[in-house]
């Protein structure tokens, strides 16, 4: 998913306390929509290499959000921000080169930006590099780098990387084979709102596997991931219901209701 990051001011790279409120002034003119003045605040800053203002107005040139859409321009702004270490940028500039957008694509390159702002902490570049060391591209696999990158990103709490990590301990992938591990990060990405998390939770439930076989929460699950887009979780949902009585299923579907409009406190954890 393209995702740009609005950068966070960072004491750490010296900035004035004057230049840093006024990026924040700048960033709460953002937040509430008024992108004139957030211009008016950031120009100057970036204009004189502050790297957080060059970071913002880049994402404002990209989005076309208070001046008119010009990527180039978002890149050369991004570029420089990177270069001095900002990793919002380097996720940005990293992204740019992965989708080839309004650049030639270079997977190479974007993992070289990635990676520097994933030592940053960066949860989105991590969740990035590991899918590169995954699939090999820009790099050389390494499934145990995947699941490196993968964790970090997980422990912060992005969701991608939870699933993926549920993938790899269900398959034994770039880490020992562990159900149990599986079943806990598919269950924190799955209140999250991942489908694919969502999917292979019911499965387990479904299976028996790990847990307790549970076809009215395979049911439940396997609704809900349909509902969030999974294509193949519906035929899941109907196998579990060709299991189960009118009644058990008017249960299961309410469960699944509950859980949604709760967004997620509600779903028998």
């Amino acid at each position: 998913m393209k995702t740009l990051l609005l950068a966070t001011v960072m004491m750490a790279l010296g900035y004035s306390p004057l230049v840093a409120q006024d990026v924040d002034k700048g960033e709460r003119a953002y937040n509430a929509g008024d992108y004139a003045k957030a211009l008016t605040e950031w120009l100057p800053l970036a204009e004189r290499g502050n790297a957080s203002a060059q970071s913002n107005l880049g994402v404002m040139y990209h989005n076309g959000e208070g001046l008119k859409q010009d990527t180039a321009r978002a890149f050369l702004l991004y570029s420089l921000a990177a270069k001095q270490g900002h990793a919002n940028a380097q996720f940005n500039l990293g992204l740019m080169y992965a989708l080839g957008d309004s650049i030639p694509q270079d997977y190479s390159k974007a993992v070289k930006w990635w990676h520097l702002a994933a030592e940053q902490g960066v949860a989105s570049a991590q969740f990035n590099l590991g899918h590169k060391y995954a699939k090999g591209e820009g790099l050389q696999q390494d499934h145990i780098e995947a699941v490196k990158w993968w964790h970090l990103a997980a422990e912060q709490g992005h969701a991608g990387a939870q699933s993926n990590l549920g993938n790899r301990y269900s398959r034994g992938q770039g880490v020992q084979q562990d159900h149990a591990k599986a079943l806990r990060w598919w269950r924190l990405a799955a209140v999250q709102g991942n489908p694919k998390a969502q999917y292979n939770l019911a499965v387990m439930y479904a299976l028996g596997k790990i847990v307790v076989q549970d076809y009215a929460t395979a049911h439940m699950w396997f609704n809900i991931s349909s509902n969030n887009g999974h294509k193949t979780a519906a035929k899941g949902r109907d196998n579990a219901a060709a299991r189960m009585s009118f009644e058990e299923i008017s249960v299961a579907r309410q469960r699944a209701k509950d859980c949604i409009s709760s967004k997620y406190q509600n779903c028998g954890f």
